[in-house]
Protein backbone atom coordinates (compact mmCIF):
# COMPACT_ATOMS: atom_id res chain seq x y z
CA UNK A 1 0.00 0.00 0.00
CA UNK A 2 1.29 3.46 -0.89
CA UNK A 3 1.61 5.46 2.34
CA UNK A 4 1.04 9.13 1.54
CA UNK A 5 0.04 12.27 3.41
CA UNK A 6 -1.60 15.29 1.80
CA UNK A 7 -0.09 18.01 3.96
CA UNK A 8 -2.45 20.76 2.72
CA UNK A 9 -6.00 20.26 1.43
CA UNK A 10 -9.09 22.45 1.80
CA UNK A 11 -11.49 19.57 2.23
CA UNK A 12 -13.97 22.00 3.80
CA UNK A 13 -14.36 23.79 0.45
CA UNK A 14 -17.84 23.95 -1.04
CA UNK A 15 -16.36 22.19 -4.08
CA UNK A 16 -16.56 18.99 -2.03
CA UNK A 17 -20.05 19.47 -0.60
CA UNK A 18 -21.67 16.99 -2.98
CA UNK A 19 -19.19 14.14 -2.62
CA UNK A 20 -16.88 14.76 0.34
CA UNK A 21 -17.32 11.26 1.76
CA UNK A 22 -16.43 9.73 -1.60
CA UNK A 23 -13.37 12.00 -1.90
CA UNK A 24 -12.08 10.83 1.47
CA UNK A 25 -12.76 7.22 0.48
CA UNK A 26 -10.84 7.75 -2.77
CA UNK A 27 -7.93 9.15 -0.77
CA UNK A 28 -7.89 6.06 1.44
CA UNK A 29 -8.01 3.82 -1.63
CA UNK A 30 -5.06 5.73 -3.08
CA UNK A 31 -3.00 4.92 0.01
CA UNK A 32 -3.27 8.14 1.97
CA UNK A 33 -2.99 7.80 5.73
CA UNK A 34 -3.62 11.45 6.64
CA UNK A 35 -4.91 14.76 5.28
CA UNK A 36 -4.17 18.12 6.91
CA UNK A 37 -6.98 20.63 6.41
CA UNK A 38 -5.95 24.24 7.15
CA UNK A 39 -8.37 27.00 8.03
CA UNK A 40 -8.32 30.34 6.24
CA UNK A 41 -10.65 32.28 8.55
CA UNK A 42 -12.73 31.52 11.62
CA UNK A 43 -15.54 29.87 9.65
CA UNK A 44 -13.26 27.53 7.72
CA UNK A 45 -11.16 26.84 10.80
CA UNK A 46 -14.27 25.65 12.60
CA UNK A 47 -15.21 23.60 9.53
CA UNK A 48 -11.74 22.04 9.44
CA UNK A 49 -12.06 20.98 13.07
CA UNK A 50 -15.52 19.53 12.42
CA UNK A 51 -14.17 17.47 9.51
CA UNK A 52 -11.29 16.25 11.65
CA UNK A 53 -13.85 15.05 14.17
CA UNK A 54 -15.81 13.27 11.43
CA UNK A 55 -12.97 11.59 9.50
CA UNK A 56 -10.19 9.77 11.39
CA UNK A 57 -7.60 10.49 8.67
CA UNK A 58 -8.23 14.26 8.70
CA UNK A 59 -6.39 16.69 10.96
CA UNK A 60 -6.96 20.45 11.20
CA UNK A 61 -4.95 23.61 11.52
CA UNK A 62 -6.59 26.92 12.35
CA UNK A 63 -5.77 30.42 11.21
CA UNK A 64 -6.60 33.50 9.20
CA UNK A 65 -5.26 33.72 5.65
CA UNK A 66 -3.82 37.08 4.52
CA UNK A 67 -6.82 37.55 2.22
CA UNK A 68 -8.95 37.78 5.38
CA UNK A 69 -6.45 39.69 7.54
CA UNK A 70 -8.65 42.78 7.73
CA UNK A 71 -11.16 40.73 9.74
CA UNK A 72 -8.59 39.84 12.42
CA UNK A 73 -9.37 41.23 15.90
CA UNK A 74 -8.61 40.41 19.52
CA UNK A 75 -11.79 38.35 19.45
CA UNK A 76 -10.42 36.39 16.50
CA UNK A 77 -7.30 35.59 18.48
CA UNK A 78 -9.37 34.31 21.38
CA UNK A 79 -11.48 32.15 19.09
CA UNK A 80 -8.40 30.68 17.39
CA UNK A 81 -6.82 29.93 20.75
CA UNK A 82 -9.96 28.05 21.80
CA UNK A 83 -10.07 26.09 18.53
CA UNK A 84 -6.37 25.26 18.77
CA UNK A 85 -6.99 23.47 22.05
CA UNK A 86 -8.95 20.80 20.20
CA UNK A 87 -7.03 17.48 20.13
CA UNK A 88 -7.37 17.22 16.33
CA UNK A 89 -5.67 20.57 15.71
CA UNK A 90 -1.99 20.19 14.77
CA UNK A 91 -0.86 23.69 13.81
CA UNK A 92 -1.61 27.33 13.07
CA UNK A 93 -2.35 28.18 9.47
CA UNK A 94 -2.83 29.09 6.78
CA UNK A 95 -1.20 32.40 7.70
CA UNK A 96 1.23 34.75 6.01
CA UNK A 97 1.37 37.54 3.44
CA UNK A 98 -0.03 37.96 -0.06
CA UNK A 99 1.07 41.06 -1.96
CA UNK A 100 -0.18 39.68 -5.28
CA UNK A 101 -3.91 39.89 -4.58
CA UNK A 102 -3.79 42.46 -1.75
CA UNK A 103 -7.34 41.56 -0.71
CA UNK A 104 -6.46 42.98 2.71
CA UNK A 105 -4.29 46.08 3.26
CA UNK A 106 -0.64 45.22 3.80
CA UNK A 107 -0.56 46.73 7.29
CA UNK A 108 -3.51 44.53 8.28
CA UNK A 109 -1.75 41.49 6.82
CA UNK A 110 1.40 42.23 8.78
CA UNK A 111 -0.52 42.67 12.03
CA UNK A 112 -2.52 39.47 11.62
CA UNK A 113 0.59 37.53 10.63
CA UNK A 114 2.58 38.75 13.64
CA UNK A 115 -0.31 38.02 16.01
CA UNK A 116 -0.74 34.48 14.75
CA UNK A 117 2.98 33.76 14.87
CA UNK A 118 2.87 34.84 18.50
CA UNK A 119 -0.13 32.57 19.08
CA UNK A 120 1.73 29.62 17.56
CA UNK A 121 4.72 30.36 19.76
CA UNK A 122 2.55 30.49 22.87
CA UNK A 123 0.79 27.25 21.99
CA UNK A 124 3.99 25.54 20.80
CA UNK A 125 2.50 24.68 17.42
CA UNK A 126 4.06 24.68 13.92
CA UNK A 127 2.81 27.08 11.27
CA UNK A 128 1.67 26.82 7.66
CA UNK A 129 2.97 29.83 5.73
CA UNK A 130 1.32 31.41 2.68
CA UNK A 131 3.75 33.66 0.83
CA UNK A 132 2.96 35.23 -2.51
CA UNK A 133 5.17 38.03 -3.79
CA UNK A 134 5.91 39.03 -0.20
CA UNK A 135 9.13 37.13 0.47
CA UNK A 136 11.09 39.98 2.01
CA UNK A 137 8.48 40.83 4.66
CA UNK A 138 7.64 37.17 5.24
CA UNK A 139 11.27 36.32 5.96
CA UNK A 140 11.68 39.37 8.20
CA UNK A 141 8.72 38.30 10.34
CA UNK A 142 9.90 34.70 10.51
CA UNK A 143 13.47 35.59 11.48
CA UNK A 144 12.17 37.35 14.57
CA UNK A 145 9.85 34.45 15.33
CA UNK A 146 12.33 31.60 14.89
CA UNK A 147 14.86 33.31 17.14
CA UNK A 148 12.83 32.18 20.16
CA UNK A 149 10.99 29.18 18.77
CA UNK A 150 11.79 25.60 17.88
CA UNK A 151 8.66 24.51 16.10
CA UNK A 152 8.96 26.15 12.69
CA UNK A 153 6.60 24.96 9.96
CA UNK A 154 6.22 24.78 6.20
CA UNK A 155 6.16 27.18 3.28
CA UNK A 156 2.99 25.84 1.69
CA UNK A 157 2.76 25.41 -2.09
CA UNK A 158 6.18 26.97 -2.49
CA UNK A 159 6.47 29.37 -5.43
CA UNK A 160 9.26 31.81 -4.52
CA UNK A 161 12.05 30.19 -6.54
CA UNK A 162 15.58 29.20 -5.61
CA UNK A 163 16.57 32.72 -4.60
CA UNK A 164 14.58 32.43 -1.35
CA UNK A 165 14.98 28.71 -0.78
CA UNK A 166 18.26 28.82 1.13
CA UNK A 167 16.91 31.47 3.50
CA UNK A 168 13.75 29.47 4.17
CA UNK A 169 15.80 26.36 4.89
CA UNK A 170 18.22 28.29 7.11
CA UNK A 171 15.25 29.32 9.25
CA UNK A 172 14.43 25.65 9.80
CA UNK A 173 11.36 25.55 7.58
CA UNK A 174 10.15 22.75 5.39
CA UNK A 175 8.97 23.29 1.82
CA UNK A 176 5.61 22.11 0.48
CA UNK A 177 5.39 21.18 -3.20
CA UNK A 178 2.03 20.95 -4.97
CA UNK A 179 0.50 20.20 -8.37
CA UNK A 180 2.22 22.86 -10.49
CA UNK A 181 5.46 20.87 -10.23
CA UNK A 182 3.88 18.52 -12.78
CA UNK A 183 3.29 21.28 -15.35
CA UNK A 184 5.54 21.25 -18.40
CA UNK A 185 6.57 24.90 -18.08
CA UNK A 186 7.14 24.92 -14.29
CA UNK A 187 10.90 24.63 -14.67
CA UNK A 188 11.72 26.95 -11.75
CA UNK A 189 9.54 24.98 -9.35
CA UNK A 190 10.94 21.72 -10.67
CA UNK A 191 14.43 22.97 -9.89
CA UNK A 192 13.30 23.80 -6.34
CA UNK A 193 11.88 20.28 -6.03
CA UNK A 194 15.32 18.94 -6.95
CA UNK A 195 17.17 21.29 -4.61
CA UNK A 196 15.20 20.93 -1.36
CA UNK A 197 16.83 18.41 0.99
CA UNK A 198 14.57 15.37 0.93
CA UNK A 199 14.22 15.46 4.71
CA UNK A 200 12.70 18.96 4.47
CA UNK A 201 10.18 18.23 1.73
CA UNK A 202 6.40 17.94 2.11
CA UNK A 203 3.88 17.13 -0.62
CA UNK A 204 0.40 18.57 -0.92
CA UNK A 205 -2.53 19.13 -3.24
CA UNK A 206 -3.98 22.45 -2.02
CA UNK A 207 -7.21 20.86 -3.30
CA UNK A 208 -9.57 21.83 -4.77
CA UNK A 209 -6.98 24.09 -6.42
CA UNK A 210 -3.71 23.50 -8.36
CA UNK A 211 -4.70 20.19 -9.93
CA UNK A 212 -1.68 18.25 -11.21
CA UNK A 213 -1.26 16.71 -14.62
CA UNK A 214 -2.89 14.60 -15.97
CA UNK A 215 -6.07 16.13 -14.49
CA UNK A 216 -5.18 19.80 -14.84
CA UNK A 217 -8.31 21.88 -15.37
CA UNK A 218 -10.45 19.60 -13.22
CA UNK A 219 -11.15 19.78 -9.50
CA UNK A 220 -8.19 18.65 -7.43
CA UNK A 221 -8.55 16.09 -4.63
CA UNK A 222 -6.29 14.48 -2.00
CA UNK A 223 -5.85 11.24 -3.96
CA UNK A 224 -3.96 13.24 -6.60
CA UNK A 225 -1.08 13.93 -4.22
CA UNK A 226 0.51 10.78 -5.61
CA UNK A 227 1.12 12.59 -8.91
CA UNK A 228 3.16 15.18 -7.02
CA UNK A 229 5.21 12.44 -5.36
CA UNK A 230 5.71 10.64 -8.67
CA UNK A 231 6.94 13.81 -10.39
CA UNK A 232 9.36 14.62 -7.58
CA UNK A 233 10.69 11.07 -7.69
CA UNK A 234 11.25 11.41 -11.43
CA UNK A 235 12.96 14.80 -11.06
CA UNK A 236 15.31 13.53 -8.38
CA UNK A 237 16.02 10.11 -9.85
CA UNK A 238 14.49 8.38 -6.83
CA UNK A 239 11.86 5.70 -6.44
CA UNK A 240 8.29 6.60 -5.62
CA UNK A 241 8.69 4.66 -2.37
CA UNK A 242 11.69 6.75 -1.30
CA UNK A 243 9.81 10.01 -1.85
CA UNK A 244 6.52 8.86 -0.33
CA UNK A 245 8.14 7.36 2.77
CA UNK A 246 10.36 10.36 3.46
CA UNK A 247 7.70 13.02 2.87
CA UNK A 248 5.33 11.00 5.05
CA UNK A 249 7.97 10.93 7.81
CA UNK A 250 8.63 14.65 7.42
CA UNK A 251 4.95 15.53 7.78
CA UNK A 252 4.56 13.29 10.80
CA UNK A 253 7.62 14.83 12.46
CA UNK A 254 6.36 18.37 11.86
CA UNK A 255 2.63 18.03 12.55
CA UNK A 256 1.63 14.54 13.65
CA UNK A 257 4.36 13.19 15.88
CA UNK A 258 2.05 12.31 18.75
CA UNK A 259 -0.96 11.32 16.63
CA UNK A 260 -2.32 7.92 15.68
CA UNK A 261 -2.76 7.61 11.92
CA UNK A 262 -5.54 5.52 10.41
Amino acid sequence: MRALIDSHCHLDSADFDNDRKAVVAAAESAGLVAIINPGTNLETSRAAVALAEQYPMVFATVGVHPHHASTYTDGTADALRELAAHPRVVGIGEIGLDYYRNYSPRDAQLRAFAAQLELALTLELPVIIHNREASRDTLTALRAWTASNGHQGVFHSYSAGEEMLEQALDLGFSVGISGPVTFLKSTALQQVARAVPLERLLIETDAPYLTPAPFRGQRNQPAYVRFVAEKIADLRGLSFQQVSQQTNRNTVDLFLADRTLS
